[in-house]
């Protein structure tokens, strides 16, 4: 008789605690080989290829595209040695379908709290149509049974849509880090005028001897990464009681895709020149646009930079992404009539930069004088090395 084995979801990075089934590559039945990847999953930060931990006969499936599971929970059953088994329930698992409901189910611990969150009865739970493997109510049946009294808004100017793997994962990553994490912002307003200039000066130069785009995206992860360094508490991270700072600096920097926002990260930018710098934002752009991003490429961030300015927003309040404890906002750069220290007035080129910090780990007095050294960074530090 073959020997079952349970396939569990990995954890795929020190802050993703759950993920979205994406699709299956392996039907129930099908023939797998060691390390041939059986499911595609996706969190927050990236999507991820799931490999089988042996070869043998995929035997049931337990969770189903758009379903999310914690780390830890199953996913599939592998039947070894070569041989089919009688499909068999989930066992170690199992739990009820909801608190004093009399009934038994074999439920995974997420559709257990889904069904906890929804508050719906045993006779509402009966009603739900199931469409897991051997009749096992999933998250989806559950998400999708929305009974018709619940329902604010009907009638066909109402649309409905679905939120993707990845918009949910980041809004749950979202809410855990807003509501972990009390919040404090602070802002500053830049002279970038001497920048704005030596960019357009020497951009086609940059360009030629370095092949990439010479921006102020590459100033200010400069300036952020040596500005860290005198505010080491601002590259950290919070483990309980003990706050767990970082000599070097993993810059992660936003960027804008089809679905939403993701992070990759610029390992050791503390240690980079400004054409380093440049040419690793313009790759990871690159590979973050046309879905080319590695689980290491998003992942081991220390503090993130993300820039609204491209929008042609001013100001804005960036939330932290856990368990980083700051984030770095850029808005746009605008010209305006500004009163210099010789009291003559001259048009600048300004921009607002905003710095959001968890306040458990450090105060306002701290961060401003983080804001005050990278001002003077982005306005003194004007070398193109």
């Amino acid at each position: 008789m073959a020997d079952l084995i349970k396939i569990t979801l990995p954890k795929l990075g020190e802050s993703i605690v759950s993920a979205t089934v994406v699709q299956w590559f392996k039907n129930v039945g099908d023939r797998v080989e060691l390390d041939e990847p059986l499911l595609e999953v996706s969190t927050d930060k990236i999507n991820s290829e799931i490999p089988s931990p042996a070869a043998g006969i995929l035997q049931e499936i337990l969770v189903q595209p758009s379903q999310e599971v914690q780390v830890g929970e199953p996913l599939a059953i592998l039947a070894i040695q070569g041989s089919v088994v009688q499909p068999a329930p989930m066992s170690p698992v199992s739990t009820p379908a909801c608190p004093g409901s009399g009934k038994q189910d074999f439920l995974s611990p997420s559709v257990t709290r889904l069904l906890r969150e929804k508050r719906l009865d045993r006779e509402e739970i009966d009603k739900i149509p199931r469409t897991g493997q051997g009749g096992r109510l999933t998250k989806k049946d559950v998400e999708d049974y929305i009974p018709q009294t619940a329902l604010p808004f009907q009638g066909e100017d109402i649309e409905r849509v679905k939120m993707s793997s990845l918009r949910k994962a980041i809004a749950d990553n979202t809410v855990r880090s807003f509501y972990e994490a009390p919040h404090a912002s602070l802002f500053t307003e830049i002279d970038v005028t001497p920048l704005v200039k030596i960019i357009q000066e020497h951009k086609t130069s940059f360009f030629q001897k370095h092949g990439v785009k010479l921006s102020i995206t590459a100033f200010v992860a400069r300036a952020i990464a040596k500005t860290l360094q005198s505010f080491p508490l601002l590259n950290a991270s919070l483990d309980g009681d003990t706050v767990v700072m970082k000599r070097f600096v993993n810059l992660g920097i936003a960027v804008s895709i089809d679905q939403g926002v993701i992070v990759p990260v610029i390992q050791d930018c503390q240690q980079l020149l400004l054409p380093e710098i440049s040419r690793q934002i313009a790759e990871m752009a690159e590979k973050a646009r046309t879905g080319r991003l590695s689980t290491s490429d998003v992942q081991t961030g220390t503090i993130t930079m993300t820039n609204f300015g491209m929008t042609g927003t001013m100001v804005g309040i960036p939330i932290i992404r856990y368990p980083e404890v700051a984030i770095v906002g850029l808005g746009a750069i605008t010209r305006k009539v500004v009163a210099m220290p010789d009291d003559s007035i001259a048009i600048r080129s300004m921009m607002w930069v905003t710095l959001t910090f968890d306040h458990r780990v450090l105060d306002g007095l701290y961060g401003c004088g983080f804001l005050g050294e990278l001002k003077k960074q982005l306005e003194e530090n004007l070398s193109l090395d």
